[in-house]
């Protein structure tokens, strides 16, 4: 899951990415409402976590600007203005959720979580397809209840093709959701990852069917084949 984070305070936005990114998201930053509706507008995110107030375009307007080009990506706003009227200004300019500043990380956590939940049940802690499970809690993954041991960006991209199950998934769609903006990925880093988590989920269970599945021309699908 790929989140992009629109803060001037470029303290609060590290402490922020490095909390999100052991969670096992990737992270894009922007430091300027400019720079933020342009990554808003053009980039595929998942959530938005967008500062009040900005330098160049305000948090406001940058929310406006999203949904006016209808972009419905779920955003959680952060600000100081903490009052019933600005909360409601932030909800009513388009935004899915308000936490204010200060704030403890446990409870960003849980409205981001919240957020992604809402449109496609995506991140309940559990997640099963195929007689794999995955424990978002404990970034713990289970075939047929024995452990599989993943390290992080594993985990991130076996969450996305078993939130996709059944569905093809283009390499350009995993680069973009699971790696974020910065991220130096080479022309087959995709196919070097799915080979990981294939020798892992697959080769590791030869008894039973293959569940990351190569459609030639097009890209991955999970599940068993028919």
């Amino acid at each position: 899951m790929r989140i992009l984070i629109v803060e001037d305070d470029h303290k609060i936005a590290s402490a922020i990415k490095r909390g999100l990114e052991r969670q096992a998201f990737a992270v894009d930053v922007s430091y300027d409402g400019d720079d933020g509706l342009a990554m808003a507008t053009t980039e595929p995110y998942d959530l938005v976590i967008l500062d009040r107030m900005l330098p160049g375009t305000d948090g406001l307007s940058l929310l406006k600007s999203m949904r006016g080009s209808s972009i419905h990506t779920p955003v959680l706003m952060l600000t100081a203005k903490d009052k019933v009227l600005d909360r409601a200004e932030g909800l009513n300019a388009g935004a899915d959720d308000y936490l204010a500043k200060p704030f403890a990380f446990i409870e960003l956590i849980a409205r981001v979580r919240a957020l992604l939940r809402r449109p496609q049940d995506l991140l309940e802690t559990s997640l099963e397809s195929n007689g794999v499970e995955l424990d978002r809690d404990s970034f713990t993954a289970t075939r047929n209840n024995h452990t599989v041991e993943l390290t992080a960006k594993e985990f991130a991209l076996l969450e996305y093709l078993m939130t996709n199950a059944g569905r093809i998934v283009t390499k350009d769609h995993i680069m973009q959701h699971v790696w974020d903006y910065d991220a130096d990925i080479l022309p087959n880093t995709v196919e070097v990852y799915i080979g990981y988590l294939r020798n892992k989920i697959d080769k590791a269970f030869p008894d039973l069917p293959p569940l990351i599945n190569t459609r030639r021309g097009f890209g991955y699908i999970f599940g068993a084949k028919a």
